[in-house]
């Protein structure tokens, strides 16, 4: 078994993977995933390869990590419900997709990357999923599990249907609130 790959650096190695990253970025704008290498990314960011890939062991793990990091940086969710829950969960998710829609080959790079079969890819795609259904918690209060399950199921389909361009992303929340006055009754039903 391998070694996780490192996931707190500080000073020059974090201008590393920031480096990294921010090339990752721009490869995905140039060139689109399919033709993004770990390689490419390295020389743009002017790092050798062997440092490239101490940090990240693929290019679905960088694309991966970029996403991670977007979602980090995101606001935090309100928590004022209205009691609607398709408003409450548009609310909570339109942020991720303004941010998405913002980066449309991010939002393509992650329809591959991350279903990719590898450990570190599953271990970012785990945190990112935690934060979204997190956030989709706090948007629909007590409601029942199952109920909060096909929500969240119905945001990871939403993205796919945008990631494959059959869904603009800027009706994302719209669609999702839709989606959820159908699942979940008003509050006090």
């Amino acid at each position: 078994m391998t070694e996780p790959v490192r996931q707190f650096v500080e000073g020059r190695r974090a201008d590393t993977v920031r480096r990294l990253l921010d090339a990752t970025v721009e490869e995905l704008v140039e060139r689109g995933f399919g033709s993004m290498t770990v390689r490419s990314v390295a020389e743009r960011a002017a790092v050798s390869r062997a440092t490239a890939y101490s940090y990240f062991s693929s290019k679905e793990h960088l694309v991966t990590a970029v996403f991670w990091k977007r979602v980090q940086a995101l606001p935090p969710s309100g928590d004022a419900r209205t009691g609607k829950p398709g408003e409450d969960v548009a609310r909570a998710v339109d942020t991720i997709a303004q941010m998405l829609a913002a980066e449309s080959a991010l939002v393509q790079a992650c329809t591959t990357a991350l279903l990719a079969d590898q450990q570190e890819v599953k271990r970012l795609r785990d945190e990112i999923g935690r934060e979204v259904y997190r956030r989709l918690a706090d948007a629909v209060g007590d409601a029942d599990p199952s109920a909060l399950d096909a929500v969240m199921t119905a945001f990871v389909g939403s993205l796919v249907l945008a990631g494959s361009g059959y869904l603009p992303m800027e009706q994302l929340a719209s669609h999702l609130a839709g989606i959820t006055d159908r699942v979940l009754p008003p509050a006090g039903s």
